[in-house]
């Protein structure tokens, strides 16, 4: 579960994904994802698409991340989200409820019924929420 402490976020420069690890100074955000030059290379990012991974992985072996938009085979797509110590796969969307009202635990359904598989998420792919 080493990669529980990646995170990734949306580039202010070029609104593209990156993946590394997180680092605030100065109110600014930023994913440091290597070195350049033996100087850490960071890129800032947009704050409010900061998402931590999970440390667990999809049926395909793709790491699961906060605020992914995940498919288990049931008649909606669930959210990636962290809810009372744990990550959880939350529906409260479909019936109009806030984050936390519906939800399952996101490890069991990773290691005992390996059926989840991430299609999108809430930031590039909010239409697959909203044909529910």
């Amino acid at each position: 579960m080493e990669n529980r402490y990646l995170y990734r976020a949306k580039r202010l420069d070029d609104g593209k994904w990156i993946q590394g690890y997180l680092y605030g100074i100065w109110k600014r955000i930023y994913i440091l994802w290597g070195m350049c030059n033996a100087v850490p290379c960071m890129i800032e990012v947009d704050p409010a698409t900061v998402c931590q991974c999970t440390g667990l992985e999809d049926k395909n072996g793709k790491l699961i991340f906060e605020n992914d938009i995940c498919s288990r085979k049931e008649p909606y797509p669930e959210i990636v989200k962290y809810h009372e110590g744990d990550w959880t796969l939350d529906y409260s969307y479909v019936s109009g409820k806030e984050y936390g009202y519906n939800w399952c635990n996101l490890g069991f359904y990773v290691f005992e019924r390996p059926c989840v598989e991430v299609i999108g998420n809430v930031f590039d792919n909010q239409e697959l929420l909203n044909n529910q």
